[in-house]
């Protein structure tokens, strides 16, 4: 065993060709460790390596575990953090590396180990398991020891608390920031000279989240720079497409023309459009490869940047109808509503359709449980809505008998399993469902504006379902924050794209 928290290259390939079998090497210095991986594997491909790094498997990082030997200690009010709780909590932490891996981990490091193996000796910082599982032990050594003052009575609460403070903390978002910031890809930004966006970009290179390209006249891009008193560099840390000076305009004219020649688009009508509309401008140079991801929509209506998108970038192949679905995070969780924005009055297929790829994006944050909702629970009424999401659950299990998925149902049998229960006892849903797949655009629009403001939760989206390539139609009233968010999916959109 090599244990180093010294300085870089205090550990050489020489050296660790004299360990013994399967040596466990534990360079730990930073920013630059004692040996770099790549050498000592080159030296003893059968070492196991642990770094004080993120872009190295096995991260020795004390945010693992002081955090939540604070909490467990907070919780049980004890008088001094001894070795009983540090060895509880590092046992907990042993465990649960070679426990399954949770569904938000593979979601957030899809592409790296996350068994149990060389590769993976401890959890992955965001693993949400580590705040139900590692103050809980510490809680417990605690009291066993005799320094907690306000011994835990019902863990079975105390753990329903830790959930809870989970999703408050928003760790649905630090995966996929994580995930963002290990490749940063191209982001295309439209309405670029808008202030939120700028704050949002100064937000998004501090974070490492993404490389900019904003499209926006040049002067009055810098002067709001210069007005925010913000410390983003054009051509630095973001690249400026001027409308008015494009590199690439022929192309993009040429390739729109093509697109719609044969819908009205005439060339000087495409000439006029590729010099003056942003979100056109950023589709064609996200289809031609001049960036990985864009994001849209703070001016102007959103179906006219639906109709933009759809024309230019189209449907991803398999897909016929596209979506939109919005996210809140609140203490019980995340909640997902889709279609908010799309599909007026979809047809059971197009249900199907919808609820498949909301499915699909949803896993990327938690396992997906799915209830399609009306104002009929289990054919109570015989409305056309209610026959309509009766149809459309069949379509589901017909495609994807594996999906956790029940309907028609009322929204509140969706979020209750005992009410549910009421109706009917042999849904396959359990718990509260995350995703509530509505009847038409107005119900998911008006239902997810209304909790947004009643519960104050974060709001993240719209999300856009069902695209050849990664890009998102924010609102008029998006947030830099929610823009940084939106940020994040769509570089994870971009990496699983690519």
């Amino acid at each position: 065993i090599f244990l180093g928290l010294s300085k870089a290259g205090v550990l050489t390939g020489e050296m660790v060709k004299t360990m013994a079998a399967r040596p466990l090497i534990l360079a730990l210095a930073n920013p630059v460790p004692e040996i770099m991986p790549e050498e000592a594997k080159a030296a003893r491909p059968d070492a196991i390596i642990a770094t004080g790094r993120s872009d190295y498997p096995n991260q020795v990082n004390n945010v693992l575990c002081f955090p939540y030997i604070f909490r467990g200690a907070l919780d049980v009010g004890a008088t001094t953090i001894n070795q009983e709780m540090q060895l509880a909590c590092v046992r907990a932490l042993a465990e649960l590396a070679c426990e399954p891996h949770s569904q938000e981990e593979t979601a957030a490091y899809s592409d790296q180990p996350i068994n149990f193996g060389p590769e993976y000796l401890i959890p992955k910082p965001f693993e949400p398991r580590l705040l139900l599982t590692l103050p809980l032990a510490v809680a417990k050594a605690a009291m066993d020891s005799g320094v907690a003052t306000r011994p835990i009575e019902d863990f079975a609460a105390y753990h329903t608390q830790l959930s809870q403070r989970v999703y408050r903390s928003g760790l649905i978002m630090r995966p996929v920031f994580s995930r963002a910031k290990a490749d940063p890809k191209r982001v295309i930004y439209a309405q670029a000279e808008e202030e939120r966006m700028l704050w949002a970009v100064q937000g998004i290179i501090d974070e490492g989240l993404a490389r900019p390209i904003l499209i926006g006249r040049r002067w009055r891009i810098e002067q709001r720079i210069a007005e925010l008193g913000l410390r983003i560099r054009p051509e630095q840390d973001f690249e400026i497409i001027d409308p008015q000076h494009n590199p690439y305009y022929e192309e993009c004219w040429q390739e729109y023309h093509r697109l719609r020649g044969r819908y009205g688009v005439d060339p000087n009508k495409a000439r006029v459009r590729v010099n003056t509309r942003a979100t056109i401008i950023g589709a064609l140079l996200l289809r031609l490869g001049y960036g990985d991801a864009l994001l849209c929509g703070l001016i102007g209506g959103y179906p006219d940047h639906v109709e933009y998108v759809l024309d230019i970038i189209g449907l991803r192949e398999g897909v016929k109808t596209p979506a939109a679905m919005n996210m809140l995070i609140s203490a019980q969780g995340p909640l997902f509503f889709c279609d908010t924005d799309i599909n007026a009055d979809p047809t059971a297929e197009e249900i199907a359709d919808i609820a498949l790829l909301a499915a699909e994006e949803v896993s990327r944050f938690v396992p997906p449980k799915i209830a399609l909702l009306s104002h009929s629970s289990f054919g109570s009424h015989k409305s056309p809505s209610a026959r309509k999401m009766a149809e459309a659950i069949k379509l589901i299990r017909q495609r994807a008998p594996d999906l956790e998925v029940d309907g028609e149902m009322r929204g509140d049998a969706a979020l209750s399993e005992e009410l549910r229960n009421r109706v009917f006892l042999h849904s396959p849903l359990r718990g509260a469902a995350n995703l509530l797949i509505m009847p038409s655009a107005d119900a998911a629009n008006i239902s997810h504006n209304l909790l947004k403001e009643i519960t104050h939760s974060v709001s993240v989206g719209p999300i856009m379902l069902g695209l050849a390539k990664p890009a998102h139609i924010l609102t008029r009233s998006a947030s830099a924050r929610r823009i940084i968010n939106m940020t994040a999916i769509a570089v994870v959109d971009a990496m699983t794209a690519s």
